[in-house]
């Protein structure tokens, strides 16, 4: 009972999260399963809620999708992704992850400091930031961290950010859900209890968010974001170092 209460509020934690800033569920959320039922097992439990919660926060926003970025930042980050996903075999774990980390900390700090809002993506570097954003998020197994830090680069209104960044991320969902389904289906079926928990949570979570999502300043919004992709990179550089 007790591990199921803390999973709850994780869970509720970052469906509000993900609902303001378009990312977070499988940040918070994959660590803390792991600790029960290892790193693989955790990626594919956390999908099911984190597909939940996403299509839940597309339906609430959908009217705010900015189709130029989604279509060219949006296809190339899907591309990169799967591109990511191959080399993630062949790619030097440590070395990746330190690579990884200084990329999140860095667009953090950029936000944070205003320089971000300096750098514009136009239609060309829109398509070079996604497959490069896409290749790394891919490879190293998150990719909605290093999706809204690129992000950061288009003059995105909160709400246009944040269902573009849902959409991208709900195409993503699709395609590696069934490969879950086909390859560790016993395992998530014996864990259904748990399952359940982390999708309830987040889809209330994600409600929650949702309304602070529409009170929050632009400027505000820009250095919550920023500040947790920071957090994120600080977060798996130690987590590499050790």
């Amino acid at each position: 009972m007790g591990f199921k209460a803390l999973f709850g509020a994780a869970a509720i934690l970052a469906g509000a999260v993900a609902a303001v800033t378009g990312f977070g569920i499988g940040s918070i959320l994959t660590p803390l399963v792991s600790l029960q039922t290892g790193a693989k097992i955790a990626i594919a439990a956390v999908s099911i809620p984190h597909f939940a919660a996403t299509l839940l926060r597309f339906l609430m926003l959908r009217r705010h999708l900015d189709r130029k970025v989604l279509g060219s930042f949006g296809v190339s980050s899907a591309l990169g992704g799967l591109a990511g996903a191959f080399l993630h075999a062949a790619t030097p774990k440590p070395a990746l992850t330190v690579i990884f980390s200084a990329v999140l900390i860095f667009a953090g700090l950029t936000g944070l400091t205003g320089w971000s809002s300096k750098m514009r993506f136009g239609p060309k570097t829109a398509w070079l930031a996604g497959a490069v954003s896409g290749t790394l998020g891919g490879v190293a197994g998150n990719q909605g961290g290093i999706r809204s830090a690129a992000m950061l680069g288009f003059d995105l209104p909160r709400q246009a950010f944040v269902a573009t960044a849902t959409a991208i991320g709900l195409a993503v969902d699709g395609g590696r859900i069934p490969v879950y389904m086909v390859t560790v289906l016993d395992e998530l079926t014996a864990r259904w209890p748990l399952i359940g928990v982390l999708t309830a949570g987040v889809l209330a979570g994600t409600l929650f968010g949702e309304r602070l999502l529409h009170r929050t300043p632009e400027p505000v919004f820009r250095r919550i974001v920023s500040g947790l992709v920071l957090a994120l990179g600080i977060v798996t550089l130690f987590r590499a170092v050790r």
